[in-house]
């Protein structure tokens, strides 16, 4: 088990070059199942979850091979329908194979998916959706057995709820469905918009009629193509966050910034300095930071994915905070880590109540979730002192190099093999 030692009181200077999207390229991995033809993807993040992804489409029967160009996707002697539980559990992405399996043979069993402990987070959007595709399924001990024993058919689906994993699913799924499938009240996070253009460029039929409404056209005839993933806009995000707390001055590379204007909109209105140019963002942190009360939304809202690094943020605020979270019902698992270094957050239902002016003090920490995990680096790096990190295999799971690229803007962070 390997930890992450902290040493605070440190402002950040540099750059810092943004990976690939973690939470774009999961999709897009699973999507390659549709195709029986070498696909090349570039700017995949070398982070747990990706790892896992793979593993899984290499007990599907993919070819998976490592080299210059990206990571190459061979399905010419992909067969098998059954994605295991040992596969499936330790990510919520998981259940994403189910919809290209389901469109390639008719059938698939699938474990029903794990990932962090921040909400119960069920499929049942997913499975009433792909019913009314003409799929009937069951869940027995722990798995989803579903056939369409006519193929699946193009129909109108409207989801009762917006969600970012079911869009996804159906989205893949409806590329070959027979006719034509309208999707309403889609989720239209950007890491969705890159599904669709990863899909168009494979030679799928998909347009967007409204805001929230996709038309997919279902095709039998896929091309050979190669895709480079977006940057992850929560690791922007992070490091942001972490330049305004530590009032730092970084210059963050590889990034689109009309696509993260709600965080930056935000972070100015705490009293950071930011300035945008067209794959660039500079942030100076200020001294006084300015307290606020948000809401977590689908987006273009403000991300649950940040929710944890802005409370780290907000409580060296001015005055007293509040955030509201509306995506996970139990997403506060860091506060209690936070009130053990000083802070005073309480939680009232579905809210943070924050109170400001803390002085973080350096402690023992364990994580228990991903995003919960870089909160507590973000606090440790305002603290005087050492802190420690336990259980960072969270981190891993969606963070590339994260010491390192701390490391490289002034910040005094080490990985520690435990015994």
């Amino acid at each position: 088990m390997q930890k992450l030692e902290v040493f605070g009181a440190k402002k950040l200077k540099g750059q810092i070059k943004i990976s690939g999207s973690k939470n774009a390229s999961l999709p897009i991995i699973a999507a390659t199942l549709l195709s029986n033809k070498k696909i090349i993807l570039k700017e995949l993040p070398k982070v747990r979850d990706i790892e896992t992804m793979l593993s899984l489409l290499k007990s599907l029967g993919s070819q998976i091979k490592f080299n210059k160009d990206g990571t190459e996707i061979d399905n010419s002697k992909q067969k098998k329908k059954f994605a295991s539980y040992n596969l499936v559990k330790t990510m919520r992405a998981g259940i994403l194979v189910l919809g290209p399996l389901l469109a390639k043979f008719g059938s698939a069993k699938v474990s029903l998916p794990g990932g962090c402990a921040i909400g119960s987070r069920p499929i049942d959007i997913h499975l009433k959706a792909f019913s009314k595709l003409g799929v009937r399924y069951k869940i027995d001990q722990g798995y989803v057995i579903a056939n369409a024993p006519k193929g699946l058919k193009g129909n109108k689906i409207h989801f009762s709820k917006v969600s970012v994993g079911a869009t996804e699913n159906l989205i893949i799924a409806a590329t070959l469905a027979k006719g034509t499938t309208l999707l309403s009240n889609c989720a239209i996070e950007p890491e969705i918009l890159d599904l669709v253009n990863f899909l168009k460029k494979l030679g799928c039929k998909i347009k967007w009629i409204s805001k929230r409404t996709i038309e997919i056209i279902g095709v039998n005839k896929l091309k050979e193509i190669s895709y480079s993933v977006m940057f992850d806009r929560i690791e922007v995000g992070t490091y942001l966050v972490a330049a305004a707390i530590t009032q730092g001055n970084l210059m963050i590379k590889n990034v689109k910034p009309e696509i993260i204007r709600t965080e930056i909109d935000l972070l100015k209105k705490t009293g950071a300095k930011i300035t945008t140019k067209k794959n660039e963002i500079k942030i100076i942190g200020s001294k006084k930071i300015k307290s606020m009360k948000l809401k977590t939304a689908p987006y273009p809202g403000f991300p649950t994915d940040l929710q944890a690094q802005i409370m780290v943020l907000l409580c060296k605020a001015n005055n007293n905070s509040i955030i509201q979270e509306n995506i996970f019902e139990n997403r506060f698992m860091h506060v209690a880590e936070l009130n053990r270094m000083g802070a005073k957050i309480s939680i009232q239902g579905n809210k943070a109540l924050i109170t400001g002016n803390t002085n973080f003090a350096p402690a023992e920490l364990m994580a228990t979730d991903l995003r919960a995990s870089v909160s507590l680096i973000l606090a440790a790096l305002t603290a005087n002192g050492k802190s420690t990190i336990n259980r960072i295999y969270h981190l891993d799971r969606g963070y590339e190099n994260i010491e390192k690229k701390l490391k490289k803007v002034g910040a005094k962070i080490n990985r520690i093999k435990n015994g």
